[in-house]
């Protein structure tokens, strides 16, 4: 119980210093690596923790590419 309660904290404090895109990948991050983490040794915050960091950065590259794509295309925002 104590476990879960810190690795929801740790996911709500690294929230907070997001964009919505950023937010999402922190999300899925953090479920996948709590789920790793605990399975791996019960380090599920740890993993939590490192899955939210993983999971920002992978939706910020995939955030580029997307705008990238849509310069390319002509469809960039005005």
């Amino acid at each position: 119980m104590k476990s879960t309660l810190l690795t929801a904290a740790a996911v709500l404090l690294m929230l907070g210093a997001g964009s919505a895109a950023n937010a999402k990948g922190c999300i899925k991050g953090a479920v996948v690596g709590g789920v790793a983490g605990h399975y791996a040794g019960h380090h599920g915050v740890l993993g939590a923790a490192a899955g939210c960091l993983y999971g920002r950065h992978h939706a910020k590259e995939q955030e580029k590419q997307r705008q990238q794509q849509s310069q390319m295309n002509g469809q960039g925002k005005l």
